[in-house]
């Protein structure tokens, strides 16, 4: 186990380098992860990043591999000493995690809806002039913005458009479909905020 991570802990590291994904300082990839980003998309990963993946590293998360998906000329921007536990990002559009966040075990972060919500446009399954399907490009996005200080819980889902608020605490297994204020307890589906944290 001892040298499967070390193994991995520099073999990310190339992985980052041949997708020309910026990173700074002291970043810790534990685990086999899935990385894809065309070439119109960035990646920017601060200092002290911690991502666990897969083997139990987070008994929480069993199996399950984390992934940083960017494509359609999309930007993530993971800031410093932020730790993600079998995450999902998913961008189209722009999804920025400020500093000092937590995700936990087996959240995902999806800036856009992935198809069309017309139903003949996803039957279509008409091709662009560039190659790319008309269904999965026309699907709306959004930005999604996790302020400083957040903690999400093991199992939420962030769906586009969302700005989570500094300091603000997101319950396990909720589906945050709205922007949550700063220095709150929010958590359901659709999650909203319960109580204000005295600071």
């Amino acid at each position: 186990m001892r040298l499967r991570v070390c193994f991995y802990l520099h073999w990310n590291r190339i992985i980052l380098h041949i997708n020309d994904i910026k990173y700074g300082r002291n970043v810790r990839i534990f685990n086999h992860i899935y990385i894809k980003k065309d070439k119109q998309s960035s990646i920017q990963i601060g200092d002290n990043l911690i991502f666990s993946s897969g083997d139990a590293l987070n008994p929480l998360c069993r199996n399950i591999r984390g992934c940083i998906y960017a494509y359609g000329g999309s930007k993530i921007e993971i800031g410093n000493n932020v730790g993600l536990s079998s995450t999902c990002i998913w961008a189209k559009n722009h999804i920025i995690i400020k500093d000092y966040v937590n995700i936990g075990g087996d959240c995902i972060l999806l800036d856009t809806d992935a198809h069309n919500l017309d139903y003949r446009i996803r039957m279509a399954m008409e091709i662009d002039e560039k190659g790319k399907g008309i269904d999965s490009e026309s699907a709306k996005s959004a930005p999604i913005v996790i302020e400083e200080n957040v903690l999400i819980g093991t199992r939420c889902i962030i769906l586009k458009g969302v700005t989570i608020g500094a300091r603000s605490i997101i319950g396990s297994g909720s589906i945050v479909t709205k922007s949550i204020p700063a220095d709150c307890i929010a958590a359901g589906n659709p999650a909203r905020p319960i109580r204000f944290i005295n600071k």
